[in-house]
């Protein structure tokens, strides 16, 4: 989504300085748009703007080479119909680009951002980003592969804004990052400094002549940032008025990261700097497209793709009629599509069967004719008894499917597998996928005899069986259609009207009995089509003029109606009336409206273009980088959060205005207004901020309503329910996967409403979670407290590799409707010998000595983690007369040791939180924390306390550490200034690491220094905003 921002004239500057007061500051180029509103750089190119435009620029570039065979063909045209599947996927790369910047895992991490002079490891780091990326486009497994090239953009990008290359007078890309072939650069050893002294915010001509120029080459440096780690003595800081290394010898820095000179010493050379990161990113593209080919290239962004064709089918004997009619329709749609002779991609297609005790395989492809011959064979023979594996190969379709799919579910039997409806709903949310039931079983002839005609039944079932169907329907903004075999031919009719590229809502609603809706028809559609299911005695439509007409009955003036059983296909006669219509239904039981708007846009040649809108809620970001971190899972209620609106279909020289989205209640009823910072939009992607004060308790969609240039009202509807709650899970760092080992994936589950018990529960689409206990866990978490967890994966040695692995964690309140989710995308990789030793990293010193040595003593904190994917193997302390002690990483556990550094370094250092040794509130019956006793009985003990002394042996922790990182902490006599610490890892290789009681003052200082530089940034800020808005109001 390209990046634009305007700022409503009515914005409160109080509100704005109150914002401004509590940015930290960034460590990289400004994460994402909102990032210039927060640091006042306007003119700053942003990882976001960077990453987006040149994805668009090479698929342009790529689309309009595919058609010079073509005559007249307009690269507006080829613009406007990218298709909102393009800005979704672009959306995604950004969006792990940023995260960057965010997650507790890597934001403060050295390796992923090009910091401290850790070039080789972030150099290996980048490679291994791009060896990913392959594999996994090479797999078809493009939301991976999206992933992990947000990533590499990300580090790639830093590099030229953290190191020296611009300084250097560099005009061209560092090749050697990606291509060990070409000639590398040498690196500053840790001795060597690398800058002058710099007493000013601009930094100029403070790099060391050796690093710029040299006697054969220059040195290559990047800036050291905040404690972690510590800097050397001459080092360059990264800078900023943040950056609490910056007034440690050599004071000043030399980022490049944006052009204001409070958060980047070297802002003077930000252009430079961001082309160069630009040229980077898109010579990355042009290789990827390369090597995979420009149509692998165009469906790992989703270009001119239309939705995928997404069936789950029921195989058992009595489905002969649903299979028929969902064969016939899958070819109407794929001889639909072939007519239009057009430049898209065929699209998705997957087909799940299932029965019982069976489910699958997942049948995917993108031939459409292979996808025909799935259908051909797929047989109705066998099972009866009911009920069935539903659950399990919706989930498989799920996990399968691309982002903003619709997917089509043919049975006639209840679920079996009711325990995947958290699992399954939680996919549902995470992907905005629409899921549709359609059902041949008429619930008012169970216990008559008729309804019992179809299958054999081994125990009476309850009418309410299907109940679960609709809820997942409800959810996700589909239908649940109920309906015979006489009528699945034509009720089948509504794949075909949700499949279209150019198919736009208008209207989703839920109710029951007496029920009155309203939809805006606009000068943008051509179509409309009403979709209406239950049980309905008499319909009413009303249009815009006010002229009526009811359902059923003779034909109208206003629709057409195609009836079937369980529901209404209403089709609006041409011309369309614009304006306001009204739909009033009298009904036995619920009933579910849907109004399908076709949007053709200019009708291009390249594909369809519609006019619609992707969306995300946000938080500003208050830890070591400004800006908005994205919300996975549900938002929580009662909180303020922000909503950004992406704005997809519109062509470069269309202008629209949009205001307002409307949060719209279940029923279609508006509960809140949420205002826009629009301005006048000339593309697609740009970003639409609104601030929601107080995010509402009950479940909502959204509304979005502006203008076209000519003053036209437009609205358009997104139907999936936004289930707000009071609870939520954050994962941390979520690992690899390699044939034959075992991984954890650590995660935080907090509780922001009363004390409540809850129960989680782990689900995968492969069976590779470890159930040590039992599947689903209880938890009692206090109010606003939480409860850290690990879920182990084991991979078997013969897993396939390139294959991603969907892991999804649900919490559900057991006395409320508190629920929510987190998806974890894993991938199985290859695994290759590793050779790169563990490393450790010093993250404080407490107390200073005095000048008599026997009254004193220092302490050293250091983060120890295997760069590699072997994992720590064993410890030893070779040198000291102190002792060093072992731990988990805890953030409690961080302040209680080192309280001074914690508190004057807070917001500068952040690290992954571990399982703790206690939880912060009690777990009740089913603990989590059996799995860790298990883990007791193999390895020495739990690395809680556990001491160590020179002289001792290594301790082996390969047990314990599972690719987890581990707290040292070492206190000693200060008559014993130095000490060693030796690390291995599974693989044999190792490291020393030298602990040295004089880092202690420098630590004091860059304390001191952070504690000055924050006050004195507010100072400053204010008084800049102040000089602002007095000039405005003169």
């Amino acid at each position: 989504m390209c990046e634009r921002v305007g700022i409503r004239p009515s914005s409160r500057p109080c509100a704005l300085v109150l914002v401004m007061c509590f940015v930290p500051v960034c460590q990289a180029f400004l994460p994402n748009f909102w990032s210039r509103v927060l640091t006042m750089s306007w003119d700053s190119y942003t990882h976001q703007y960077m990453t987006e435009h040149t994805i668009l620029n090479i698929t342009m570039e790529t689309l309009s080479r595919m058609m010079e065979h073509q005559q007249d063909v307009d690269n507006e045209d080829l613009y406007t119909g990218l298709g909102r599947g393009f800005w979704h996927a672009v959306g995604e790369v950004a969006s792990a680009n940023a995260a960057m910047d965010f997650l507790n895992s890597t934001r403060s991490d050295p390796i992923y951002h090009f910091d401290s002079e850790r070039v080789e490891g972030a150099t290996e780091m980048l490679r291994d980003f791009w060896s990913q990326t392959l594999l996994l486009t090479r797999a078809k497994e493009y939301q991976g592969a999206r992933r992990s090239l947000g990533q590499l953009f990300h580090s790639l990008q830093d590099f030229y804004s953290h190191s020296n290359w611009v300084e250097m007078g560099q005009q061209a890309v560092y090749l050697h990052l990606l291509n060990p072939k070409d000639p590398a650069v040498p690196v500053a050893s840790e001795d060597i400094p690398t800058c002058a002294e710099c007493y000013r915010f601009s930094c100029y001509n403070n790099l060391l002549n050796e690093m710029i120029r040299g006697q054969t080459e220059p040195l290559l440096t990047t800036g050291y940032f905040s404690t972690y780690p510590l800097k050397p003595p001459g080092k360059c800081s990264h800078g900023g008025i943040l950056d609490s290394s910056r007034l440690q010898g050599a004071e000043g820095g030399i980022n490049k990261d944006s052009t204001s000179p409070l958060f980047s010493p070297h802002h003077y050379l930000h252009k430079e700097a961001a082309f160069l990161a630009t040229t980077a990113t898109f010579r990355v593209l042009q290789d990827l497209r390369d090597e995979v080919g420009p149509m692998s290239f165009l469906r790992l962004f989703s270009v001119q793709q239309p939705p995928a064709l997404v069936f789950v089918m029921d195989t058992t004997g009595s489905m002969f009629e649903e299979i028929t009619a969902a064969r016939l329709r899958a070819l109407s749609i794929i001889q639909a599509r072939e007519k239009r002779r057009s430049t898209s991609l065929p699209g998705t297609f997957i087909l799940v069967p299932f029965h019982d005790p069976d489910f699958g395989p997942v049948m995917e492809t993108d031939n459409p004719h292979e996808f025909m011959r799935y259908m051909e064979d797929l047989t109705a023979l066998g099972g009866g008894d009911e009920p069935e594996m539903c659950l399990s190969a919706l989930q498989l379709a799920l996990t399968h499917s691309p982002p903003l799919s619709e997917i089509f579910v043919f049975t006639d039997a209840s679920p079996k597998d009711r325990h995947l409806q958290s699992s399954v709903q939680a996919l549902i949310l995470e992907k905005q996928t629409k899921v549709n039931f359609l059902l041949t079983e008429d619930l008012n002839l169970i216990g008559r005899g008729r309804g019992m005609r179809k299958r054999r039944r081994t125990e009476t079932l309850s009418p309410d069986r299907f109940s679960l169907y609709s809820s997942l329907s409800s959810v996700s903004g589909g239908m649940t259609v109920f309906t015979s075999n006489k009528d699945i031919q034509k009720v089948s009719a509504i794949v075909e009207d949700t499949t279209t590229s150019s198919k736009v809502s208008l209207l989703h609603a839920e109710g029951k009995l007496d029920t009155s809706n309203s939809f805006r028809v606009d000068k943008a559609v051509t179509k409309v089509m009403l979709h209406i299911t239950g049980q309905h005695t008499h319909c009413e439509l009303v249009s815009p003029s006010g002229a009526r007409q009811s359902f059923p009955g003779s034909e109208g003036p206003l629709a057409k109606l195609d009836s079937s059983q369980g529901l209404y296909r209403i089709s609006l006669l041409p011309p369309l009336q614009i304006g306001i219509w009204q739909l009033m239904i009298r009904a036995i039981g619920p009933v579910t409206f849907n109004v399908l708007g076709k949007d053709v846009g200019k009708n291009t040649k390249s594909g369809d273009s519609s006019l619609d809108f992707l969306y995300y809620f946000a938080k500003e970001a208050n830890e070591t980088h400004p800006g908005l971190r994205k919300i996975e899972g549900s938002p929580i209620a009662g909180i303020p959060l922000f909503l950004v609106v992406a704005v997809t279909g519109l062509s470069p020289n269309e202008e629209a205005l949009f205001s307002h989205v409307t949060l719209l209640g279940p029923n279609g009823e508006s509960m809140q207004k949420v205002l826009l910072n629009s301005s006048s939009s000339h593309w697609s992607g740009k970003e639409l901020v609104g601030h929601m004060d107080s995010v509402p308790r009950m479940p909502f969609s959204l509304r979005l309503s502006g203008k076209d240039g000519r003053g036209n009202l437009l609205e358009r509807v997104s139907s999936e329910m936004i289930q707000p709650t009071h609870v939520q899970i954050q994962v941390y760092s979520p690992p690899h996967l390699f044939p034959g080992r075992t991984s954890v994936v650590l995660f935080e589950v907090f509780n922001h409403g009363p004390n409540c018990p809850f129960t989680l529960s782990a689900e995968d689409d492969h069976g590779y979670v470890s159930h040590t206990d039992q599947p689903r866990q209880r938890l009692l978490i206090d109010e606003m407290g939480s409860v850290k967890r690990e879920v182990e994966i084991r991979v078997p040695h013969d897993a396939q590799t390139a294959r991603s692995i969907t892991l999804t964690l649900t919490v559900q309140a057991e006395d409320s409707p508190d629920s929510n989710y987190a998806v974890v995308h894993l991938t199985v990789i290859p695994e290759e010998p590793d050779t790169t030793p563990p490393e450790c990293s010093a993250l404080g010193v407490e107390s200073a000595c005095p000048s008599v040595c026997a009254q004193g003593i220092w302490k050293v904190s250091l983060v120890a983690k295997d760069r590699g994917h072997s994992g720590l193997a064993s410890v030893q302390l070779a040198q000291g007369e102190g002792t060093l002690i072992l731990s988990e990483m805890t953030r409690e556990r961080h302040q209680d040791h080192f309280q001074y550094v914690h508190e004057e370094t807070a917001e500068a250092v952040h690290l992954p939180l571990l399982q703790p040794q206690e939880n912060t509130s009690e777990s009740m019956e089913f603990h989590i924390n059996q799995h860790l006793k298990t883990e007791v009985k193999h390895g020495p003990q739990r690395l809680e306390g556990v001491q160590l002394v020179s002289g001792d042996p290594p301790l082996n922790i390969s047990e314990w550490t599972k690719g987890k990182p581990l707290m040292v902490n070492y206190s000693s006599g200060c008559c014993a200034p130095q000490a060693e610490l030796v690390l291995w890892d599974r693989a044999g290789n190792m490291r020393r690491c030298h602990l040295i009681a004089s880092q202690q003052r420098a630590l004091k200082e860059n304390n001191i220094a952070h504690r000055w530089t924050y006050t004195s940034w507010i100072v400053l800020m204010m008084w800049v905003l102040c000089c602002q808005l007095a000039l405005s109001v003169i």
